[in-house]
């Protein structure tokens, strides 16, 4: 590591919903990280309620960029929608010799610190993109179905989960509402069309429809297991199932801004994210399929809580490992750094094998 690192984390996008879930576990757990983001009012606010150290700055200019994060051994950015603000922290990551980490769910993303793997291992740092959910749990679920059978040539994930969504989130799927889905065929990812394919699955004891989703794993499956086919699939309720089956036919209109912007508008200006009380009544599950060209059959099932929960606790955990342990510089999914296992540790997460 760099000599002249002084401080051990930022966290950028600290204001956000998530970025607040974050803050209150490093609260608890005796840990002070700087708080970062762009609007100064917003990071100070932040910053004094917390009584942490903050800093504003955006993520226009590299430079500028570089020139605050360099004194930090990890940063942990949690501003999206990260298609605009992942590259530029990235770039300045490689400059400053900081260990890069992330929460996103974007495909392009893995994709483009997948690129990138030689120039984080000349810069001695570990890139770990998505260490929230969904990500760790299907990630290392993933992981987990290869490793009992490891001939499998195909992988299904089906996720459900009785939460909300935040902003951020519903922000990062209004942006990507005219591009589709995405599977992983022969290796390649596959941009399909949307609602590409409709399957019920079984949560253990839930029958549930689920449709396939262009979600992370579509990438980082393939890069933890190398298994060549994967398909993500995302249990929803009944009313939303009918409102994607209509805009199957109508999508185009995403494409246009002025929809964008009213999207975007419309979002902004409803609620931050689940309350307490929501995140505290769901339950998410993730079931992991892996297949071989015999047809045999390696199923397991996670059972946890509410994913902006999860992505508290598994964010600030792998933040807290690359600090205290020494790193494996490059580009690494959750499970390929932390193992497959890593969360079973995680307070009320379960698997049980099939």
């Amino acid at each position: 590591m760099n000599p002249s690192k002084t401080k051990n984390l930022l966290i950028y996008g600290a204001y956000g919903y998530t970025g607040k879930l974050i803050l209150n576990l490093c609260k608890e757990q005796n840990i002070s990280p700087v708080v970062a983001g762009r609007d100064p009012e917003k990071t100070k606010a932040i910053g004094d309620a917390f009584g942490f150290e903050y800093i504003s700055f955006d993520l226009t200019d590299v430079a500028t960029i570089a020139q605050h994060i360099a004194p930090f051994k990890v940063v942990l950015h949690c501003a999206g929608p990260f298609m605009y603000t992942a590259e530029p922290m990235i770039d300045a990551c490689i400059q400053t010799k900081t260990h890069y980490l992330d929460i996103t769910g974007e495909i392009m993303i893995f994709e483009l610190c997948a690129q990138r793997d030689e120039a984080f291992k000349k810069a001695g740092i570990c890139a770990i993109p998505g260490v929230g959910f969904d990500v760790v749990p299907s990630d290392c679920m993933a992981a987990h179905v290869k490793k009992l059978l490891p001939d499998a040539t195909k992988l299904t994930l089906a996720i459900y989960s009785k939460g909300g969504v935040s902003k951020g989130t519903a922000l990062t799927m209004a942006e990507n509402l005219d591009k589709g889905g995405a599977v992983r065929q022969n290796g390649k990812i596959k941009v399909v069309p949307p609602v590409y394919k409709i399957k019920k699955f079984d949560f253990d004891g839930e029958i549930k429809e689920c449709v396939t989703i262009p979600w992370g794993d579509v990438s980082t499956a393939y890069h933890s297991t190398q298994i060549p086919d994967i398909e993500v699939f995302m249990g929803l309720p009944k009313s939303a199932m009918k409102m994607l089956k209509i805009n199957r036919f109508i999508s185009f209109i995403y494409r246009f801004e002025f929809v964008k912007n009213f999207l975007r508008k419309k979002i902004k200006s409803g609620k931050e994210g689940p309350s307490d009380t929501s995140r505290a009544r769901s339950v998410t599950k993730i079931i992991a399929i892996a297949e071989n060209q015999q047809n045999d059959i390696a199923k397991s099932i996670l059972t946890g809580p509410d994913g902006y929960d999860i992505t508290a606790a598994t964010a600030l955990e792998c933040a807290k490992r690359i600090i205290e342990t020494p790193q494996k510089p490059g580009f690494h999914t959750p499970s390929s750094y932390f193992g497959s296992d890593f969360i079973l540790q995680f307070k009320g997460i379960t698997r049980k094998d099939f």
